[in-house]
Parts: C-alpha cells; structure tokens; sequence
C-alpha cells in the first residue's frame, strides 16, 4: 500500500533494548508513523510483537526503497556509519545517543544531511521527563530566582558487571560516559545554555568492571553558576534526581520518571496513567519552608509527534544537529578532561556557537 501524503514510512535498526523497549512502541504509538521494517538480528523478537512488519538485515534497512525515515538504534560504533548510508540514500534519519563516536563523525553527518536536504534528529527523549518538565517549569516560573548551582543525578545499583557491549572495553562506545552523559548533558544545556568550561572524571568502581561505571561532570558558567552532573552503577538506595540552588530559594526532585519502567512493563502512550509521576516537586523558600508542586506527567512521544510535524507540516526539528553538535563537543571535551586531568573549554566553532545562540533566541 502506498503512503499517505503526511504517512512517513518507518525503518528501525536495531531491536535490543533501545529499539525494541523505547522506538518501536513510540513510533507505532504515533498517528502518522508507520514502523514498515526492522533490521533485527533476532527476527522472532519483532515479530511477537509486530507480526506484519518485515524484518531484514540491520544494514539493508538504510537503503530499503519502503522506508523514508531510518532509525538507528544499534550498538554505539554503528551510528555513524549507518547514518551515512540512509543519507546517502535520501533517507531522513533519527539516531539514537550518542550521536556519533566522535565530534568529527558528528560533524560530518550533519555536513551530509545538509548536501542531502535531509532532517537528521538525536533522540533525546529525556527532554520530556517528568522529573526535567518540572525543573524546567519551576526555574522558567522565577521561583528559585538566579540558579547558582544545578545537579542532576542517574545513579543506580548494578554491582554486578553484564555480559554485554555496553560493558566490554572491546566495544567502541561502550561505557556509562556514553551512555548516559548524552541525556544529562542535553537537558543541562536546554536549560542553562552552552557552557565556558568542561571538567570531568570518569572511573571503574565495580570489581571486574571494563568500562567506566562512574563519572563525574562539572560545567562552568561565565557568571559563576555551576551545573554537576553525575551517574554511577554503584549506588544503593539512589540519589535524588534534581537539586538546585537559586537566588531565591531551592528545589529537590526525589524520584525518576517512571516511563521506561512502563514501557518495560508492556504500558504504552495513551494507557491510563502513562507518565503520570506521583512524586511531588519540592520547592524551598528563603526561609526554609518547603512546598509541594505537582510533578507533571511525562511524555515521550512528544519527541516523535515533533518530528512527524516536522517531516509533514515543516515544524520544527525536536533536536536539531546544532543542539546534537553541542551535546557531542561537552562528550569529547569531558572525555578529554578526565584524560588529560584539566578543565577545558568548549570546542565549538564560532559558527557552530553562532548557530546555537540563534536558535536559542529563536
């Protein structure tokens, strides 16, 4: 059957915990979006789940003539490489984080996407979190007054090392640096903007851990005000996901959002309570008393509602390849940090500065 005038035609690579936990329930979750093809190395999986979607090789599904918008989420090191195909291809392309392996890979692919007239997007569904939404609203109400000091937490209790990519010093892009830096350091920026400096540490806590397991991240303001952002696989009992410190008062958020945990659980965008966080906000004023806000619900498919408008009815890109670049130069600038033990700054081009501050007015 031959697609609608605003259907897009579906393709996603990869169906391990990315692809099949969050992009193939999202996308056919989202009117206009048809999942057409997967690329599965394990085709018994998609089809229990989406019996009339084809499954093919991962690779093949970059230059499928049934697919206008490839998804790519496959293991770290093939990003790039199957980005470059399905723009080679003519294809519209969303990668899941990181990026790229690199700021010079990512650079490259949106040089591509431009040459092609191609929308390339990162997924950076964190955006529409329901612990950042509230964060987000609070400091954009003044409550806090000038934030001086922002933390962001995901810490978790996984003492025991898996058996998978993600923990094999063997695998390009493997680690908790790129696994979870991308998400912390994205919604840092949407909310504070680009920062003057970058300092971070990453480390190996776990017995027989290959990969970092913890690290540490400090970004510095030219006003003074700092942003710490932290992840470890090593702590019990966990750490509250937000603290922040204004001028005028301070906020504590608790607890996650809940919407991977009902993806997991088979919940799907548009059940009864999807993103529903019943975890209040908590607000300090200058006196020390404490008010409860009402955590609004989260929204993950608001990432893919956006990009449908944007690829149909010339809405804007959710995450553009500015905000993309940004997000990768903090990665290599703290990847860089932790090896050379120095702050360092920002390696962004005037340009490419340029083009943030111009969207950010926008």
């Amino acid at each position: 059957m031959p697609p609608s005038v605003d259907e897009i035609r579906v393709g996603l690579i990869g169906y391990g915990l990315a692809g099949k936990t969050f992009h193939a329930p999202l996308i056919a979750a989202t009117a206009g979006l048809r999942l057409t093809v997967v690329g599965s190395s394990q085709p018994e999986a998609v089809r229990a789940d989406f019996p009339d979607v084809a499954v093919v090789e991962g690779e093949a599904v970059a230059t499928a003539a049934e697919v206008d918008l490839v998804v790519i989420a496959a293991p770290n090191d093939c990003h790039a490489p199957l980005a470059r195909a399905a723009l080679e291809a003519g294809k519209h392309v969303v990668v899941d984080k990181p990026f790229a392996l690199s700021l010079a890979e990512a650079r490259e692919l949106v040089d591509l996407a431009k040459t092609q007239d191609r929308l390339i997007s990162v997924f950076q569904n964190r955006r529409w979190d329901s612990d950042f939404l509230a964060v987000k609203a609070v400091i954009a109400q003044g409550a806090l007054g000038k934030v001086r000091h922002f933390e962001s937490h995901i810490d978790r209790y996984r003492p025991v090392v898996r058996n998978r990519w993600r923990e094999r010093a063997t695998a390009p892009g493997s680690g908790l640096w790129p696994d979870l830096g991308p998400h912390l350091i994205d919604q840092t920026l949407q909310l504070f903007g680009l920062p003057d400096t970058v300092t971070a540490q990453l480390a190996i806590l776990r017995e027989g851990g290959q990969t970092d397991d913890w690290w540490h991240l400090v970004l510095s303001y030219a006003d003074g005000s700092r942003a710490i952002l932290h992840a470890s696989m090593l702590v019990a009992g966990g750490s509250a996901r937000f603290i922040v410190h204004g001028s005028l008062g301070s906020l504590v958020k608790r607890n996650p959002d809940l919407q991977e945990d009902q993806l997991k659980a088979g919940a799907r965008p548009g059940d009864p309570g999807w993103g529903v966080d019943p975890d209040p906000t908590l607000i300090y004023d200058a006196q020390g008393t404490v008010r409860e806000q009402q955590t609004p619900p989260g929204d993950f498919g608001a990432y893919y509602r956006a990009l449908h408008a944007a690829l149909t009815a010339g809405g804007p890109n959710p995450v553009t390849p500015t905000q993309a670049l940004a997000v990768m130069a903090v990665l290599e600038a703290g990847k860089d940090s932790h090896c050379q033990g120095k702050t360092l700054p920002l390696p962004l081009t005037d340009a490419e500065r340029a083009d943030w501050h111009c969207q950010a007015a926008d």
